[in-house]
């Protein structure tokens, strides 16, 4: 009787105690959804329209070439043959490094946004927390399944936003 007392006391106090309020966050989403992460987009797809308008070109020449050579192989000399041949792996070594450039530029420039950005995530995180009562937030990378209602990334952008002006 006064076990059962005691479990039913202990029930009740485990009832009353608040469910942790959990959060879900992907942070590269959070910041690359930012309006400052879609401007650095637009600067990035103008630096490199050049670049991107080459690499078309070299595509197209290159198709080109591969066409004429199915297409005309049998009555193509050696020496034609030899040519179309170089000149196709001379536009594929172009085309490669216009390719390893741009990635490598991208590469930077995203680096450089992710720590510019560093201080205003976790400001960002901290507001978000704190307004929404959140006992725990996870990473969304470090999770294997989580319902949507949990996810916070949206507040954590509008958030981003509102630091950045």
């Amino acid at each position: 009787m006064v076990c059962a007392g005691f479990l039913l006391a202990t029930s009740g106090a485990l009832a009353q105690t608040a469910a942790p309020v959990v959060g879900v966050v992907n942070l590269e989403q959070a910041l690359f959804n930012t309006q400052a992460a879609q401007e650095l987009q637009a600067a990035i797809e103008v630096e490199f329209s050049e670049d991107q308008a080459r690499a078309e070109t070299l595509n197209t020449e290159l198709r080109e070439l591969v066409e004429r050579a199915q297409r005309d192989e049998s009555i193509m000399s050696d020496a034609e043959k030899r040519r179309v041949s170089t000149d196709a792996q001379e536009k594929q070594v172009q085309l490669q490094m216009i390719s390893e450039r741009v990635q490598a530029a991208l590469q930077e420039r995203n680096q450089a946004f992710i720590e510019s950005m560093r201080q205003n995530l976790g400001t960002a995180i901290e507001t978000v927390v704190r307004e929404g009562g959140y006992n725990l937030v996870l990473n969304a990378d470090s999770v294997a399944f989580f319902d949507n209602a949990y996810d916070i990334t949206g507040k954590v952008t509008a958030e981003l936003n509102e630091l950045n002006q």
